[in-house]
C-alpha cells in the first residue's frame, strides 16, 4: 500500500549549490519515494490558470499567436490548439487576430526562454472525470477493461441521454479512478464540473482583459485527485492548514493523519531531502554493481546502462541479459521519480540472441504499462538503442528545483 506525504523541506539546486525551502508532496510505497512534485515555498504557479487573453501578435509561419495574459506576460498559443474558441472581443472575420480577446488556459509554464503556452481547450479535472471544452467525445481510460469498461461505456451513454447538449459543448473522459466507482458519485463530479465550465464561459462576458477566471486548485490537492485510491493507504502532514484542507476533501478508504513530533520532522522521517538528492544524480547504482546513468538534454533523454562492478568471466552474454533486466525495472521507475518526458532512449548492454532481445523487450514493455502517465515503448533501432516516449504532464524534477 502507498502513502502520500505533504510537507515542507530545504532543499539545494544541484547547478549552482544555492538551498531553497520546498513544499513537497510525495507517494512512498515501501519507504520508498515513487513519484514527488516540488514547488518552491512562497511562489505561485499559473499553470491550469484560466485568464482572459489579448492577442498580441499572429505569426503565420509558426502557425501560432502570441497572447498576453497580463501586461507584458506573453504565452504562445499554437493555432492547431484553436478549437470552439471563446472570444469575449472580436474584431474581424479571420480566424484570430491582433488586438482580439479570447480565453485561455495555461497548458505549461514558462521554462528558461521559452514563453508559457496556453490553449482554448479548457479542462476542468475532477476524481472520476476530466471535461474538456473542444475535443467533443467521450473517452475511457486505457487502463480501464474489461466489464468495467463495458459498464462506463453504458454510463456514458446514459449521461448524454440525460443531457443531449453535452457533446456540442465539451467532451468527457472517464479517469482511471472511475473503474468500480459508484454512477450517482461519478454523476455528482460530472454536474459539479459542467457547473464550473458554465461558470467560467458565462463569467468571461463580463470580464476585462487579463482577468482570472478560475485559479487550479493546490497541486497537493490535484496529485491527491490523480493517486490511484485503491492503494492509497494514508495521507500524512505536517502543516495545519493543509490538514484542514485535506479533511474537507477526503474521501475514499484512506485516512488523513496530522504529524505532531517536534523531534523528529515529517521530512526527516522519511528522508525526504536524501531522496530527491539522489533522484537529481545521473548516475543511479543498481545491487548487482551495475550502473545507469541518466543524461538530460533539451531534445530528449538519453540513459546508458553500464555492467560497472559487475564483470563476469564466463556466460557474459547472460550476465548482461540479466543487468538488462535489471536495469530496465530501474528505469521504468526513474521515470516516474523523475518525471522523464518526450523522447527517451536507452542504450542497453548489447545482445546478440534475437530471443534475449524480444524477452528484454516484452519486460520493458510490461513494467512501463504500470506507470500512471502514458508510456509507450516505440521500438529497438539496428543500432540497438530502445526509443521511448513519455507524456509531459508536469516538470522533470530538476526543472522543479530551479534548474
Amino acid at each position: 500500500m502507498k502513502k502520500l506525504l505533504i510537507t515542507s523541506e530545504q532543499l539545494v539546486n544541484p547547478s549552482n549549490g544555492q538551498c531553497a525551502r520546498y513544499q513537497v508532496c510525495a507517494v512512498y510505497e515501501d519507504d520508498r519515494m515513487i513519484e514527488v512534485e516540488l514547488h518552491q515555498a512562497d511562489t505561485e504557479t499559473i499553470l491550469n490558470n484560466i485568464y482572459v487573453a489579448r492577442v498580441k501578435s499572429v505569426a503565420a509561419n509558426l502557425n501560432a499567436a502570441f497572447v498576453e495574459i497580463a501586461k507584458g506576460k506573453v504565452c504562445y498559443l499554437p493555432l492547431e490548439d484553436l478549437k470552439q474558441p471563446l472570444f469575449t472581443k472580436k474584431l474581424s472575420k479571420k480566424r484570430i487576430a491582433e488586438g482580439e480577446e479570447l480565453v485561455v488556459q495555461v497548458a505549461k509554464e514558462a521554462v528558461k526562454t521559452k514563453d508559457a503556452v496556453v490553449t482554448t481547450n479548457l479542462s476542468f479535472s475532477g476524481e472520476y472525470l476530466l471535461l474538456t471544452s473542444a475535443n467533443c467525445r467521450i473517452g475511457i481510460s486505457g487502463k480501464i477493461s474489461g466489464r468495467e469498461r463495458i459498464r462506463l461505456q453504458a454510463f456514458a451513454q446514459k449521461l448524454l441521454e440525460e443531457n443531449e447538449d453535452i457533446q456540442k459543448c465539451f467532451g468527457l473522459i472517464f479517469r482511471t479512478n472511475a473503474a468500480q466507482a459508484e454512477e450517482a458519485v461519478i454523476r455528482e463530479e460530472f454536474l459539479k464540473l459542467k457547473s464550473e465550465y458554465e461558470t467560467v464561459t458565462v463569467y468571461a462576458a463580463s470580464r476585462t482583459v487579463y482577468s482570472c477566471l478560475r485559479k487550479e486548485q493546490p497541486f497537493y490537492l490535484k496529485m491527491l485527485m490523480d493517486a490511484e485510491k485503491a492503494t492509497l493507504e494514508e495521507v500524512v502532514t505536517d502543516e495545519i492548514m493543509v490538514f484542514e484542507e485535506l479533511e474537507a476533501v477526503s474521501c475514499g478508504n484512506f485516512s488523513v493523519r496530522f504529524y505532531e513530533d517536534r523531534l523528529l520532522s515529517l521530512a526527516k522521517l522519511y528522508h525526504i531531502a536524501g531522496q530527491i538528492e539522489a533522484a537529481l544524480k545521473p548516475r543511479v547504482w543498481l545491487k548487482s554493481g551495475a550502473n545507469i546513468v541518466i543524461e538530460q538534454t533539451e531534445a530528449l533523454t538519453v540513459i546508458d546502462i553500464n555492467s560497472g562492478k559487475n564483470i563476469a568471466k564466463k556466460d557474459k552474454q547472460q550476465n548482461h541479459y540479466k543487468i538488462n533486466l535489471e536495469a530496465a525495472k530501474e528505469i521504468a521507475f526513474q521515470l516516474r521519480l523523475r518525471n522523464l518526458s518526450g523522447i527517451i532512449v536507452v542504450d542497453f548492454i548489447d545482445l546478440y540472441e534475437d530471443a534475449w532481445k524480444q524477452s528484454l523487450m516484452e519486460q520493458l514493455r510490461s513494467l512501463l504499462r504500470k506507470d500512471p502517465v502514458p508510456t509507450n515503448l516505440i521500438d529497438m533501432t539496428k543500432l540497438g538503442l530502445v526509443e521511448i516516449t513519455r507524456k509531459k504532464k508536469k516538470k522533470p524534477l530538476l526543472e522543479q528545483v530551479g534548474n
